[in-house]
């Protein structure tokens, strides 16, 4: 069935935005280096794979290999959701189960988000209403984030950079800030993004003056696919607002 504005989904990567905006609010816009590293994913924590309902942060943070550090992609782009698992460990969140990690984080943010798993980078669900609450709140100046959109940007492409090591992004030389994507490759218009593996697509535009979601559901679609084929789709809307031309 077709989503509305408050059907609940689950959100995956779009999550990303959500923890970034939080580090930012904690640290009253200030991040620390370490905080950069952890938020641009490049401290090397690159072996996460997921958590289970139920678990604490810590417990899925000491799962598997979800929190080992490897040394090669130290420094380098890595996309994976080991960096901010572990920054949340280290931040004093580790003890904090579903019910605990969404009433911190909408506590700081004046969001109502929920999460699936105790996982930083993937495990909110939302409607769009809800988190268009949250993008106008960045938008408006209510969050700290607003300031470190596009901030500290750094190269994600194997193919371009010998700074990046892996990217979920198809070519293009787009850019990752703190928590999110920098449009601003050849074919891009500048955009501030946060793309979920299931589809769930919000941005904010590169003037920070308007925002959007494409809110949808494709588990069968692929965990990168689906959120890339939103990210396209949306640089149409987008075009077609600002133009008031379909292309």
């Amino acid at each position: 069935r077709a989503p509305t504005a408050t059907t609940q989904m689950p959100i995956a990567s779009a999550s990303k935005l959500v923890y970034a905006a939080f580090v930012a609010q904690q640290r009253q816009g200030r991040l620390t280096s370490d905080d950069v590293r952890f938020l641009t994913l490049t401290s090397g924590y690159t072996q996460f794979r997921a958590c289970r309902r139920g678990q604490t942060v810590d417990e899925c943070d000491a799962m598997g290999r979800n929190g080992e550090h490897d040394p090669s992609t130290d420094g380098k782009f890595a996309y994976n959701g080991g960096h901010m698992q572990r920054h949340a460990v280290l931040d004093g969140l580790g003890a904090l189960d579903d019910a605990g990690l969404a009433r911190t984080i909408n506590e700081a943010l004046g969001t109502s988000f929920r999460y699936l798993q105790p996982q930083l980078a993937g495990g909110i669900a939302s409607s769009a209403a809800d988190y268009g609450e949250f993008l106008r709140r960045i938008v408006g100046g209510q969050l700290q984030m607003k300031s470190l959109l596009g901030a500290h940007a750094v190269c994600t492409s194997p193919a371009t950079c010998a700074s990046a090591a892996a990217s979920p992004f198809p070519g293009g030389d787009v850019h990752y800030s703190i928590g999110h994507w920098v449009e601003d490759d050849a074919a891009g218009d500048g955009a501030f993004s946060s793309a979920g593996a299931f589809g769930f697509y919000p941005w904010i535009s590169h003037d920070q003056a308007t925002w959007g979601i494409l809110a949808r559901f494709a588990p069968a679609f692929g965990r990168a696919q689906a959120g890339v084929a939103s990210m396209m789709c949306g640089r149409q809307i987008r075009a077609a607002w600002t133009s008031g031309q379909v292309r």
